[in-house]
């Protein structure tokens, strides 16, 4: 069975920086793609950022040029590497995996294996 477990959340002032990790198990490959979604409250998750097993990266408009995605394929772990912090980037971000497709995605649907979630909160 997988299992995402993500780490890093908190709580930031803006402007700060906050490094979030997500390590998959329970499968003997990596996955093609992972992503980090959010999703604030009242509000549907959106995607944030996506990386397939060549490294290739896929961002959300709101956190390009802020927000750096990565991977290490032998640790099965990405990043999500987050500076300039905004108060509107507070959210549950949830990591998330494609074993099955080798194509990058934005589509939440398109995942087949989800993290619990770990909080973000920046204040102003």
């Amino acid at each position: 069975q997988v299992q995402l477990v993500e780490s890093g959340g908190g709580l930031v002032q803006a402007g700060g920086s906050l490094r979030l990790s997500c390590a998959a198990s329970g499968r003997t490959y990596s996955p093609y793609v992972m992503g980090w979604f959010r999703q604030a409250p009242g509000k549907e998750r959106e995607f944030v950022a996506a990386i397939n097993w060549r490294s290739n990266t896929y961002y959300a408009d709101s956190v390009k040029g802020r927000f750096t995605i990565s991977r290490d394929n032998a640790k099965n772990t990405e990043y999500l590497e987050m500076k300039s912090l905004k108060p509107e980037d507070t959210a549950i971000y949830y990591c998330a995996a494609d074993f099955l497709r080798d194509t990058i995605t934005y589509s939440l649907t398109d995942f087949d294996s989800w993290g619990q979630g770990t909080q973000v909160t920046v204040s102003s």
